[in-house]
């Protein structure tokens, strides 16, 4: 399934899909080197770190925050040394009811119960709730995922919600210049429109630069209503197209371009 990899480089960009720099940033926690070099998540790299598995240096170290260099100190796992992994990056569309983690204490059904196919250590680029569906992006590239999450690169998230209330044009501009939540905490300012609307329900889209925990319900509880469905549809100008529920497929260059675009 999917496309072959594809190399390339964005000038004055967030990130950059070739091999990460290291130059200022060539120390690290060790479970963190595991990561950023694309090999496990830093939860199994403790694991494996706490068992024994891996020396810097010729010496066993059991420590996960212990520091090391990536330019200078010989990290061994399982008695092999550890280089960086090719990068990969994948789109998923993820089904409601379905959680954002890996391995789940209750049991649920997660995103990776979808991803049998896909060799290397992935992790998903932000989170969707479980009842939320939608576009999920999935790499092993930790520099690329911080700079799609990271609030200051204002990487547009659109949303379409199903509400339960028709949402008046003062409605729609409280959506827009930001809702003050209980905490005091204040959104971002978003883009807000209604796509259809009928006698009792809207559906709304909404274009946000943000991921605050459950934002988007939060902002139509603030105004009295309740979400009845919501979806992800696109981040910066990559969209879930024709792609169907519960699949995934592996992105193009020019999909990486369009994630780092804004919408028009």
């Amino acid at each position: 399934m999917g496309t072959e990899g594809h190399k390339t480089v964005i000038k004055k960009s967030f990130w950059t899909v070739t091999k990460p720099r290291t130059t200022g940033k060539e120390r690290a926690t060790l479970d963190r080197v595991f990561s950023k070099l694309g090999i496990l998540s830093r939860a199994n790299a403790a694991r494996e770190i706490e068992s024994g598995k891996v020396t810097v240096n010729g010496k066993v170290i059991r420590r996960p925050d212990h520091w090391v260099s990536l330019m200078t100190d010989r990290v061994h796992w399982k008695g092999r040394p550890i280089r960086n992994q090719k990068k990969v990056y994948f789109m998923f569309y993820k089904p409601r009811g379905v959680v954002t983690s890996y391995g789940d204490p209750d049991e649920r059904k997660t995103v990776y119960d979808y991803l049998s196919g896909i060799e290397k250590w992935v992790f998903p680029v932000g989170r969707l709730d479980m009842d939320t569906s939608g576009l999920l992006i999935l790499t092993n590239d930790t520099e690329f995922g911080d700079g799609i999450t990271r609030p200051g690169s204002k990487v547009h998230k659109t949303y379409q919600v199903k509400v339960n209330f028709l949402p008046t044009s003062e409605e729609l501009q409280s959506l827009e210049q930001g809702i003050v939540f209980k905490d005091g905490t204040k959104t971002l300012p978003a883009r807000a429109r209604i796509l259809k609307q009928g006698p009792k329900f809207a559906t709304l889209e909404l274009v946000l630069v943000e991921g605050k925990n459950r934002q988007v319900r939060r902002m139509i509880e603030a105004l009295g209503g309740k979400v009845l469905k919501l979806v992800r549809t696109r981040i910066g100008k990559l969209n879930l197209g024709d792609l169907p529920v519960g699949r995934y497929r592996q992105l193009s260059a020019q999909d990486l371009r369009l994630l780092r675009e804004h919408p028009e």
